[in-house]
């Protein structure tokens, strides 16, 4: 039976609890109870993400996560949606720089099944994965990227700033949902050399949250997953450590068939999982969180030079975090007029600091935004692998909302000044052009020059 350790009472934890198991072959599995609604949650994280991939085959993680749900050694094609949807679950997956995510939320006595078919993929996904369904999965995320990032407008924003602001060769560099060229280029081979290097049971961690008996749903884990052999030949992922700013404000200038003019930066921020990169989320709260902040007051309110305006924080455990602005401009207002004032407030913020107003609401923002996630089944499964796997305990996820309660203005303040800078930030700037423009418009010379990373499934946690 896997070996078990169980959470001491922690102060701030909500009541909230788990208990960590860990299977012979490596499998990380960590239970928490909740009998309020008759539903169980079941996540997996594998700790790979576009991070991982090398030159030349981006996207492959992004890709194979599409893969994994073309059937496996017992199920076959589209049979794992068809079996959770017909017991009345739920289902997805996602991919994101730095992991790749599997879910089911079920009705708690369909819980063995969630189960099994996780387990049926990860020990048995090779004896599916063929020629039909690669080339299926290839179309299938290249048409993913002409609807969702090539053939909307701003749609390619968050792969070009990315690219201005992880330099050519940083294992961030690039964003998961890859380019065109290297999803035509990926093999069969590739796909299943991937599989054996990542999709291991000591590569992940498995979470099941809700209204579960901790003892039976061990059983049914170590029944399903206990045989799946471990694989130790995973390469360890490319350095992403850099300099604390960039020294310089990198900028593009983008001229595109868009709705209006936009200004679009990214600021190098610390760490997640740092006290700093808190301190750092409730400073771009007050400054860019919702209609109550400093930017979205004076751009949209008063100044009326734009139509909308956010700063959020794209939180990052191998790399430098990411502060996204995002301003649309109003009518014909040029970019250097919202810049000057973005500018302004910004080292106001960095003069003054919070308030005790703001720094409350602020305060208060996130916490309600961390007990949403933590109060459902599905976003606790979910926290409690991402805690596992980024840094090694899952228990952080529990006491995170006290972390953030306790950081102070002159935190928030010092991070600011230290990082809301000009020479800290990578600059997009659209510039709206006719449609006749944009069809007479020269090509450039680089079919890659202009895509060269991708927010796709997985920035769903960009700007949390």
């Amino acid at each position: 039976m896997p070996m078990a350790h169980t959470a001491t009472d922690q102060a701030g934890t909500g009541g909230l609890t788990a208990t960590e198991h860990r299977l012979a072959n490596g499998l990380r599995v960590v239970l928490s109870e909740d009998h309020l609604t008759p539903v169980a949650a079941v996540c997996l994280w594998y700790d790979v993400g576009s991070r991982h991939e090398v030159k030349g085959r981006t996207g492959l993680a992004h890709l194979f996560e599409h893969l994994m749900f073309q059937g496996s050694g017992q199920v076959k094609g589209n049979g794992h949606f068809e079996l959770v949807q017909g017991a009345g679950g739920s289902l997805n997956g996602t991919t994101s720089f730095e992991r790749t995510n599997y879910f089911e939320t079920m009705p708690a006595h369909q819980l063995e099944l969630a189960l099994w078919l996780e387990a049926d993929r990860m020990g048995s996904l090779l004896a599916a994965l063929d020629d039909e369904s690669m080339e299926n999965q290839r179309d299938v995320v290249k048409n993913e990227r002409r609807q969702r990032y090539d053939n909307v407008p701003y749609g390619t924003a968050f792969e070009k700033l990315t690219a201005l602001a992880y330099p050519e060769g940083h294992p961030y560099h690039h964003t998961p949902i890859g380019s065109m060229a290297d999803l035509d280029a990926a093999t069969l081979e590739d796909a299943r050399a991937f599989f054996r290097t990542y999709y291991a049971p000591n590569n992940a961690v498995l979470s099941v949250v809700g209204d579960i008996d901790p003892e039976q749903t061990l059983a049914w884990v170590e029944k399903y997953f206990g045989s799946i052999a471990s694989h130790d030949g995973k390469p360890a992922p490319r350095d992403g450590s850099l300099p604390d700013t960039i020294g310089e404000q990198l900028r593009e200038v983008v001229e595109e068939e868009v709705p209006a003019r936009a200004l679009m930066a990214a600021y190098r921020l610390p760490h997640d999982g740092t006290r700093a990169c808190d301190a750092a989320d409730l400073a771009l709260t007050v400054l860019g969180g919702g209609e109550s902040s400093r930017l979205y007051n004076r751009l949209v309110r008063r100044d009326r030079t734009a139509v909308a305006a956010g700063f959020g924080l794209l939180r990052l455990a191998g790399a430098p975090s990411l502060g996204w602005l995002d301003v649309k401009t109003s009518g014909d207002v040029e970019v250097p007029v919202i810049e000057a004032a973005i500018d302004e407030e910004l080292a106001r913020f960095a003069e003054e600091g919070p308030t005790a107003e703001e720094m409350e609401r602020a305060q208060a923002q996130l916490e309600r935004e961390w007990l949403d996630r933590l109060g459902t089944v599905a976003g606790r499964a979910d926290e409690l692998c991402r805690f596992a796997v980024l840094f090694g305990d899952p228990q952080l996820a529990l006491t995170a909302v006290q972390r953030v309660l306790e950081v102070t203005p002159e935190e928030v303040q010092e991070v600011a000044k230290a990082r809301l800078r000009p020479d800290n930030r990578a600059v997009l700037v659209y510039e709206p052009v006719s449609p006749e423009a944009a069809e007479d418009a020269d090509p450039p010379e680089d079919p890659e020059a202009e895509a060269t990373v991708e927010a796709g499934d997985e920035n769903e946690e960009a700007a949390k």
